[in-house]
């Protein structure tokens, strides 16, 4: 008897009437099972956003082709880098800015916000008629896209701390599955007007406007999430500090107790630009990052170049199949194999094999351009298939490095603000040096687009190198 009465809390736990971020704990407090609802509003609304971020590269190539900028056909890249990588840039320059505004004001505005930039500038970039406000449309899609920390914040204090790890799950998830519809968007619905004739005629708005349906598609969906999301509930606390609830159970006090002793010790702790292991994986992760990016952007700009210039001459819809059986495969290894691979050999030794698996594959891209008819669709998607998975096992490995060290917050914010910096470098570096490869098709040292594999291994080489010790300290 005795000791049930000493489970008793002392004092109930301290609620503010006005507070949405106290009746989320309340709600919280009365949840049974998995949250349905709350994970796929998650789902959903990271869906919404991570569309727009991969549907341009299937047309992307033609798109640049007929702004008129180009002077010659292998520029094209060049300037299809510049648009590839408005997007990243923008989001590189605020992402912290919209930390603080969802750290000061809430999660929900920031989500209405970044849904809402999507319905508006996702739809002037498919109605572009040149290249500059392609580039400025792409800009502000991603300064306003402002979603990636504020969601994972919101997908801990939604949860309770058993579902919080599918909360993230979700997150991520749902990002893989945008990658995987995104392009598929993209290459299917680009060019209606030329694809299904019986249904849109030249004449008509897509015909006028040939890259605007997937844009298009993706604002309606993108309105309709950004509507939902003024239902969802706010989960941060707006009251003050001293007066935030607290749980007086002899638990929560023990609790409280070994929090603080913990605090203390952190206090002697180094900095954490001083915490090498954690900083040296950091690095590491921006440099795949840079390679994967511009990977990303060369394959597509490859794929749809002409056969003299040692491209594919793909059409925007082979390239989403491509692209779409890409990522589909990506998911199910994802989901399935990964994480059998992970715990046998470590996330460390997977980067390295994965590394060193790629480079053979990389160079051979050249060599696939041969080929013709069916056996080009099965060489180039197996190959699409295993760098895909090759470059998931490599940042996966990397990230869970970094998800170990102690101050999780602090070195996943230092991640995201190096990898969006190096994913803008990525598509202007990969446009312009496939633009500068494609006019040495007569080189005596690797022609044409053999040099740019080359230099994309000579990046991924150097990122396997900063695997080793004493650069990676694990």
């Amino acid at each position: 008897m005795a000791q049930e009465e000493f489970k008793v809390p002392l004092l109930k736990k301290k609620y503010h009437e006005n507070c949405p971020g106290c009746k989320v704990d309340q709600m919280k407090e009365l949840q049974e099972g998995i949250p349905i609802r709350q994970l796929f509003s998650i789902w959903i609304v990271v869906l919404c956003t991570a569309l727009p971020v991969s549907s341009l590269f299937p047309f992307l190539y033609f798109m640049i082709r007929d702004f008129h900028i180009a002077e010659t056909e292998e520029d094209i890249g060049y300037y299809a880098g510049y648009v590839g990588a408005a997007f990243m840039l923008g989001r590189a320059l605020t992402s912290v800015l919209w930390g603080l505004v969802a750290d000061r004001y809430g999660r929900k505005p920031v989500f209405i916000i970044t849904t809402s930039s999507v319905v508006i500038f996702n739809t002037l970039f498919g109605l572009s008629v040149n290249f500059w406000m392609a580039i400025i449309t792409r800009f502000l899609l991603g300064s306003l896209n402002g979603l990636l920390g504020p969601i994972k914040a919101y997908a801990v204090e939604i949860f309770r701390d058993e579902h919080q790890a599918l909360g993230l799950s979700t997150v991520s998830t749902s990002w893989g599955i945008a990658l995987i519809i995104g392009p598929a968007l993209g290459g299917f619905l680009a060019q209606p007007a030329d694809k299904y004739p019986n249904i849109f005629s030249q004449d008509s708005l897509f015909g006028r406007f040939p890259y605007f349906l997937p844009c298009l598609v993706i604002s309606i969906f993108a309105f309709g999430v950004s509507i939902g999301t003024c239902w969802l509930p706010e989960t941060l606390h707006k009251h003050n500090d001293n007066d935030e609830p607290c749980d007086d159970s002899y638990d929560a006090l023990e609790a409280a107790q070994k929090s603080s002793r913990k605090e203390i010790k952190e206090e002697n702790k180094p900095s954490l630009l001083k915490n090498w292991p954690l900083m040296s994986s950091i690095i590491v992760y921006c440099v795949f990052s840079l390679h994967d990016m511009a990977y990303s952007e060369i394959f597509s700009l490859w794929t749809v170049s002409p056969k003299k210039l040692g491209g594919l001459s793909y059409s925007t819809e082979d390239v989403g199949e491509v692209l779409a059986v890409s990522g589909f495969s990506l998911f199910v290894f994802q989901t399935s194999l990964y994480p059998y691979a992970e715990r046998i050999l470590g996330p460390v030794m997977v980067s390295r094999i994965a590394s060193i698996l790629s480079i053979p594959l990389l160079q051979s891209y050249p060599f696939i351009a041969l080929l013709s008819g069916f056996t080009l669709t099965l060489v180039i998607n197996c190959a699409s298939i295993l760098k895909n998975i090759f470059s998931l096992s490599i940042i996966t490995g990397l990230f869970i490095l970094q998800n170990r060290a102690v101050q999780r917050g602090a070195a996943n914010g230092i991640a995201m603000t190096g990898m969006s910096l190096f994913k803008a470098v990525g598509p202007a570096g990969g446009g312009a040096l496939f633009s500068w490869a494609e006019k040495r098709q007569d080189a005596s040292f690797l022609p044409g687009t053999q040099m740019v594999f080359f230099l994309l291994n000579i990046v991924e080489a150097l990122g396997l190198l900063m695997t080793f010790k004493p650069f990676l300290a694990t």
